[in-house]
């Protein structure tokens, strides 16, 4: 069976949950996305998508035009991951091959794999061999512009939806009103379902000890980018200091500030975002680093692609889990009890429906 891609399109699509909302730095007014779908000689189809909010969308449309044009250009068989990678970056190196040129590649990667796995007829966590069938998840959100009533609203529904875990936003400006917070969605929630706060890298190393120390007596259970996530010393600081496990890497597209926060000892749980790392191969390069170092995984955002990789890992810590693209793909991931399960199906076992992909020229 020829196994060469065809071709190399994209579409954006719109959660069927689309709000405004915010955190401690960004306001974000849609919750949108790319996706990226590639067609082979075969007519086996992948698809890759990237979270993209309301942000530059004239650059992601270029840097994904771009790519998609690279693809088509050239002649490559699926399999192909690690060369298209390679050339890509040849290809992109004068403007760099980070940011968005890494998340352009990385969907391309993603559905690349997405076809490899259904010209194999098996799901991606199968392809790689898996050592656990079901991975720990928790529910996100807990927003900075919620109300008190959202806040709870939101944070009831994961416990009453059988979630053990939620993370709620910090770093509002005000160290007591981020405590106040936590403390009502303690109360709310008891003392059975763990607790984790996320800054978004909106507080300054002496708030964020602060803000620790009254967490820590709530059983918060770890911090999510207290600070800005250049600031390695601060990290070093806070975790000699701060007495909550303190999780770190969402922001990063290669493994140097890894390799920084390792030499310190200023890390305990990473979190790879498989787009910034420029796909499947990235993401597993980065774990197989911090597994070195015997630190546990905790990734960002991409359940649909971490459940099934976090499978294949040794120290698979948990993944994060919104409802962003729940509605408007064709089968939802399996949540019952605290555990996310990986897809059966070929591939990452879902598609986008059509009738929400809108093309773009």
């Amino acid at each position: 069976m020829n196994h060469k891609i065809k071709k190399a399109k994209f579409y954006r699509a719109i959660s069927k949950n689309s709000k405004p909302i915010a955190d401690s730095t960004h306001t974000i007014s849609k919750i949108a996305f790319y996706v990226v779908e590639i067609e082979l000689d075969s007519g086996i189809i992948g698809q890759g998508y990237l979270l993209s909010f309301h942000y530059s969308p004239n650059a992601i449309e270029g840097a994904l035009r771009d790519v998609c044009n690279f693809i088509n250009g050239n002649s490559f068989f699926t399999y192909e991951t690690v060369r298209v990678k390679q050339e890509w970056d040849m290809e992109v190196e004068y403007f760099g091959n980070t940011g968005l040129n890494n998340c352009a590649i990385a969907a391309v990667n993603i559905a690349m794999w997405d076809a490899w796995g259904h010209a194999c007829n098996s799901p991606i966590w199968k392809l790689f061999g898996a050592n656990k069938t079901k991975i720990p998840v928790y529910g996100s959100g807990g927003w900075i512009s919620y109300s008190e009533e959202e806040l709870l609203e939101e944070v009831l529904d994961y416990k009453n939806r059988g979630f053990t875990a939620v993370k709620i936003k910090v770093g509002s400006g005000s160290v007591d009103e981020d405590f106040a917070r936590l403390s009502r969605c303690r109360e709310a929630l008891g003392d059975r379902v763990k607790i984790m706060m996320d800054a978004n890298q909106g507080m300054d190393v002496s708030n964020a000890l602060k803000l620790s120390e009254l967490a820590k007596a709530i059983g918060i259970h770890w911090f999510e980018e207290p600070i800005v996530h250049t600031d390695y010393d601060g990290y070093e600081f806070l975790r000699n200091k701060c007495g909550i496990a303190l999780a770190m890497g969402e922001r990063e597209y290669d493994c140097e500030a890894l390799k920084s926060l390792i030499n310190r000892n200023a890390i305990d749980l990473w979190q790879p975002d498989i787009i910034r790392l420029g796909g499947v191969e990235g993401w597993r390069n980065s774990v197989a680093l911090a597994e070195s170092y015997q630190l546990p995984i905790l990734p960002h955002y991409y359940k649909d692609y971490d459940v099934p990789l976090l499978c294949t890992i040794k120290t698979p810590y948990g993944a994060e889990s919104f409802d962003w693209i729940d509605g408007i793909i064709d089968n939802i991931m399996k949540i019952d009890n605290g555990f996310a399960y990986p897809r059966e199906g070929a591939g990452w076992g879902f598609r986008f429906k059509e009738e929400f992909l809108e093309a773009v020229n």
